[in-house]
């Protein structure tokens, strides 16, 4: 302990593999966190986190590996809450009425793991709910970051038909946007995003790091671009902020350092006044960054 203490923490391999891994998947869930807030859609990602975590669970019984269960449930789930929704925006209703059984579907699922496979990992579930960020593997930090990389990149290239379908549904659908085709493709990313963050932060936190850079970030500015850039900006350093602090202070887990930034800033932002400014008038099509 005396040695990593004073060993820088970028020399430690599991820390450049929590560093690989957590810049990239916070950048991630920073922009796709962004259209989650501006859609009215935090409840899904909320949603998502049990979801997360049910899946996990359901793959350790199974005898599979936890990504393929969160990537997979979370995905699904994602795509069905659309299904279930109009235009592929979920439904608050739909939502709910399928919460607390998803919730009760992994409690199901951690009972039949830890006494049906007491000789394995009995700490698989721990890990599941509060992150593991220190534990990533080389390898799993590089698939981690390139299929975060992945999806910010998507989200960048539909951010401009995305914003528009937000902003003005039906404009959007009478111009030829493929309104339900987003919606279908932004629920996606937004689960593939959730099964990311819940390796990081875990699926209890990973809500925070979904909404409260974004939150942040719409305080700050109205301008859309602006902001979908400054919310993906603010997950990073929140994350690389909690590294640094769960490295300084080992008994500060990294998943609450992070959380306990981003909490933070966003209530900072409370502090700060914008100008005020005269009435703005939506265009149909977002031309300002």
């Amino acid at each position: 302990m005396t040695v990593l203490m004073t060993a820088s923490p970028l020399s430690q391999p599991f820390f450049q593999h929590a560093f690989l891994a957590g810049t990239a998947i916070a950048g991630a869930c920073g922009l796709v966190g962004y259209f989650l807030v501006l859609r009215a859609q935090v409840f899904t990602g909320d949603a998502l986190s049990h979801v997360a975590f049910t899946g996990a669970m359901a793959a350790l019984v199974l005898g599979a590996d936890l990504r393929l269960g969160l990537f997979t449930a979370t995905i699904a789930m994602a795509l069905l809450f659309g299904a279930l929704g109009r235009r592929a925006r979920p439904d608050d209703v739909v939502i709910g009425s399928v919460f607390s059984w998803i919730l009760g579907l992994g409690s199901f699922f951690i009972t039949l793991y830890t006494t049906s496979r007491s000789t394995t990992d009995g700490t698989a579930g721990v890990s599941v709910l509060f992150g593991s960020v220190f534990g990533i593997s080389s390898g799993g930090a590089v698939v981690d970051a390139l299929v975060a990389a992945g999806v910010g990149l998507l989200v960048v290239l539909i951010a401009r038909p995305l914003l528009f379908a937000t902003l003005d549904e039906t404009v959007a659908a009478a111009r030829g946007v493929p309104v339900r085709l987003l919606g279908y493709g932004f629920l996606a990313l937004a689960g593939i995003s959730a099964a990311e963050a819940t390796q990081a932060v875990g699926s209890l936190l990973l809500l925070g790091l979904l909404a409260a850079p974004a939150g942040a970030a719409s305080r700050l500015t109205d301008r859309p671009y602006r902001a979908l850039a400054l919310s993906a900006a603010l997950a990073v350093l929140e994350m690389w902020a909690g590294l640094f602090t769960s490295y300084a202070v080992p008994r500060v887990p990294p998943s609450f350092a992070i959380m306990t930034v981003a909490t933070a800033v966003y209530a900072a932002t409370f502090l700060i006044r914008r100008p005020a400014s005269g009435p703005r008038t939506h265009t149909a099509v977002p031309t300002g960054a």
